[in-house]
Formats: structure tokens, C-alpha cells, sequence
């Protein structure tokens, strides 16, 4: 699959991002979330940082696709979805920006 790599500015919450791209002449938009999955959050749980992050993924909505789980730091990590496009009734993926 070919990739597109995008530099987004650091950020410091949840975020939503919407990219216009136009492909083989046809306009699509592509939605993408960044959520920063604070480990404090979790402590109360006593679960190590790869179940915190598996328990994110697995509970995420259904129509978002993870795309790319960022650098984690000592209080942080980010996680990036992107929301699956409808196809014929399916849902497919359009491009993948990571």
C-alpha cells in the first residue's frame, strides 16, 4: 500500500483531523483522531502500559481502524485511527496516511 506521511503538530489532547485529498481525479476526505492516552488515567487498574494500551484499542469504536500508536513518554501515548470508509455497504479503507 503506498503511504503519505503527514508532520502534525504536537498536540496536547484529543484531537480530529480532517484531510482533503484528490485521487485519480476523485475528491475524498479522509478523518483521522488522535487520542493521548494519559498511563495516570490507568493506574487505579494496576495494568501495565501494553494491557492499557491493547484495553484502548480493543474498546475503541468500532468504525475507527487503528493506524499508528506513537512514541510513548513517561506520561503518555498517542494513538491514531482512522475512521472506515463505506463502500458498497462494507466497510473498506480509501488511503492510509501514517
Amino acid at each position: 500500500m503506498r503511504e503519505v506521511v503527514l508532520q502534525i503538530p504536537t498536540i496536547e489532547a484529543e484531537q480530529n483531523i480532517d484531510i482533503e485529498v484528490k485521487i485519480n481525479g476523485k475528491r475524498r476526505t479522509l478523518h483521522y483522531r488522535v487520542e493521548i492516552i494519559v498511563w495516570d488515567d490507568f493506574n487505579g487498574e494496576k495494568a501495565d502500559k501494553v494491557e492499557v494500551i491493547k484495553r484502548v484499542i480493543k474498546e475503541h469504536d468500532r468504525d475507527w481502524q487503528l493506524v499508528q500508536i506513537g512514541v510513548p513518554t513517561r506520561n503518555n501515548i498517542p494513538i491514531m485511527f482512522r475512521r472506515k470508509a463505506k463502500k458498497e455497504g462494507a466497510y473498506g479503507s480509501c488511503l492510509e496516511i501514517i
